[in-house]
């Protein structure tokens, strides 16, 4: 690959405010690294100690409140910790739970942390939730498969009744199934999978005791190199810093888990549309698309909407498009300028 065509910093300065990235998941170990490379203080913060991150030599790791089961707790830690970091740190968020506790909180946080305003906030926060995702995604015209938000058995089977199967259904985030036991079926699932209407429902009945709320869709047709996973990263002006979009050869798991092999690729079509609805949204900061090529009419269609830092956007930062590090920049007031990516001729590999 060529040189890097980045024209912004390449190292914090000394005086430079810290990072607090939001959940110690590989996703937050790979955005810290990625920062304390640049000379960034980096502290992760998760309620979950299993979280890779508290093996991590990457940044300080710390457990904190729940967010969910313990807002206020969560926001009071979040205080102290701006106060330990000093300077108002940065922070970025690396897995939908902190994404939604970021947008839930925003107002009480702006005074403490540098992030997006408060609208954008609970935009992403919005944007993580499946429902919101369709919603967004049907106003502003990104195109999606036959989709339907559901609450109760009954829209479940007015689903059914005209879709075409196979079709799977997921939560609105997927931490919403991980109270599961061990051993049930949705146990740290992200998706079921029906090959029948009367499978749907059943599916449904057996979901619907963790939550009643889940989005069914049709499957898009075609095989995983035909998905693709776009990152955008728009600067606080609304101007787009810089894309790049990977094509997925291996997922882990299989067929619906975080790609594992990608490489990067030229896709104008997709990148455009991509780019239409984030600008029509009003988005700023990092967002990751998943989308995939239908081979029934040969469109694209959304699968899924990242409004975070996440770990298929590992393979950007190779490719020239260091979105989490120029997101930094951007929060802390440095002047950032657009990029071009600096080469497409590379495998990126996921080893665990």
């Amino acid at each position: 690959m060529s040189e890097t065509l980045d024209p912004n910093p390449a190292r914090a300065q000394a005086d430079w405010p810290a990072a607090v990235v939001a959940s110690a998941f590989q996703t937050g170990v790979l955005l810290a690294r990625n920062l304390e490379r640049r000379g960034v203080r980096v502290f992760l913060v998760d309620s979950d100690r299993s979280m890779h991150g508290f093996r991590s030599v990457y940044g300080e790791t710390l457990a904190c409140p729940n967010p969910d089961t313990e807002p206020e707790a969560w926001l009071a830690f979040m205080i102290e910790l701006s106060v330990r970091a000093g300077g108002r740190p940065a922070l970025i968020a690396a897995s939908d739970m902190y994404v939604s506790a970021m947008g839930r909180h925003a107002a009480q946080l702006a005074p403490h942390f540098r992030f997006n305003p408060e609208p954008i906030a609970k935009l992403q926060a919005d944007l993580a939730l499946k429902e919101g995702q369709i919603r967004l995604a049907t106003a502003h015209g990104l195109p999606i498969p036959r989709t339907s938000y559901v609450t109760t058995e009954a829209e479940v089977a007015g689903f059914a009744a005209a879709a075409s199967f196979p079709c799977l259904f997921k939560p609105q985030q997927q931490r919403f199934w991980s109270g599961a036991p061990a051993g049930h079926p949705l146990h740290i699932a992200k998706v079921m999978i029906a090959g029948s209407a009367a499978e749907l429902i059943e599916n449904y009945r057996m979901a619907s005791s963790l939550t009643p709320a889940v989005v069914l869709q049709e499957i898009i047709a075609g095989p995983d190199t035909n998905k693709r996973v776009h990152v955008a990263l728009y600067r606080s002006d609304g101007e787009r810093v810089g894309c790049c979009t990977t094509r997925e050869f291996r997922t882990f798991p299989m067929l619906f888990g975080v790609p594992s092999v990608v490489e990067p690729v030229a896709d104008p079509e997709l990148e455009a549309i991509c780019d239409r609805f984030l600008r029509a949204a009003g988005y700023i900061g990092i967002c990751e698309i998943e989308l995939k090529w239908d081979d029934r009419d040969g469109r694209v269609k959304m699968m899924d909407i990242n409004p975070r830092y996440t770990g298929a956007g590992d393979a950007v930062p190779y490719a020239g498009l260091d979105h989490g590090w120029l997101h930094y920049l951007d929060l802390t007031g440095q002047t950032v300028q657009p990029v071009r990516l600096n080469g497409l001729d590379f495998r990126h590999v996921m080893l665990r």
